[in-house]
């Protein structure tokens, strides 16, 4: 809901959706004003501030092109990796995408452009603590989380499983303390792992089955890696780290190129199934 809106020219406003003009203030300004306001190089001449919107009361376009598939984002700390992130759940179908503690603000500008218009197709939660994550997703849910530590191993070697944090691609070796029920460590150690176990969970290529029933994808960020307590989830919930195989030599993809490859896959396997399911009715009710 639009607040205020600065315009330079009035053939800027006409370009503007009138209509939800209405109760906004709309002030004239000069143009060199916006550019000093603005972040962008190139403004366009017209700057605005809006109220954010509630997830619980919006009704979203992609309400009914969902697959069953959520996106957590685990700690994602840049802006572009983030918006690209919430481009490519909207445009596979995501019924929600779920941010932890830690990440980027999803209305920052940065995060906005590159989302390119995500955040009014699905719901966004933000700030989240790992305990309230289950109470946004359904209650059958598998959860996966996305483990880039594939370079240029051979496919058993993606499968062996990992034995303290920093076997685990993308696990941080440092929980949070408040939510991790995990064997007391030392904070203060200058080793990175301190022989901290992680949870058991079994590794599969992305290609293969992994999303049969309602799905959720975790994804780290680049920095800081997953989370403990993602892959404590994953184990809960009997889900798989997921690898994405690259030719030697190649560095790991980034969060959201990972993102956007799993995603389009999970949706892939969810539509399979749903069609597999309606041919199955079809022939029944034929019968």
């Amino acid at each position: 809901m639009p607040q205020t809106v600065f315009f330079s020219t009035v053939d800027r406003l006409r370009e503007l959706p009138l209509d939800k003009l209405k109760r906004a203030a709309l002030v004239k300004v000069k143009f060199e004003e916006i550019k000093l306001w603005s972040d962008v190089v190139a403004p366009q001449g017209v700057i605005a501030i809006f109220s954010r919107s509630d997830p619980s009361r919006l009704n979203y376009a992609n309400k009914g092109q969902s697959v069953g598939l959520s996106l957590i984002c685990d700690n994602i700390r840049d802006p572009g990796n983030l918006g690209t992130m919430l481009r490519c759940a909207a445009a596979a179908g995501c019924s929600s995408i779920l941010l932890t503690k830690g990440c980027v603000d999803a209305w920052e500008p940065k995060v906005l452009r590159a989302a390119m218009g995500a955040h009014f197709k699905l719901p966004i939660y933000p700030n989240l603590e790992w305990g309230d994550i289950e109470n946004h997703l359904p209650a059958s849910v598998t959860v996966h989380v996305a483990d880039h530590n594939c370079g240029s191993e051979t496919e058993l070697d993606l499968l062996q499983k990992p034995t303290k944090a920093g076997d685990f691609g993308w696990v941080s070796s440092k929980p949070n303390p408040k939510n991790v029920c995990h064997e007391e460590y030392n904070s203060d150690s200058d080793s990175d792992d301190d022989g901290l176990s992680v949870p058991r969970v079994d590794a599969k290529v992305y290609y293969e089955n992994w999303a049969q029933t309602p799905t959720a994808l975790v994804i780290g960020g680049e920095t800081h890696g997953l989370s403990l307590e993602a892959v404590q989830l994953a184990e809960k919930t009997d889900g798989l780290r997921l690898f994405i195989p690259i030719v030697p030599g190649v560095d790991s993809l980034n969060s959201a190129m990972a993102a956007s490859i799993l995603l389009f896959e999970g949706r892939r396997q969810l539509l399979k199934v749903q069609q597999a399911s309606g041919e199955k009715r079809k022939t029944k009710a034929q019968r």
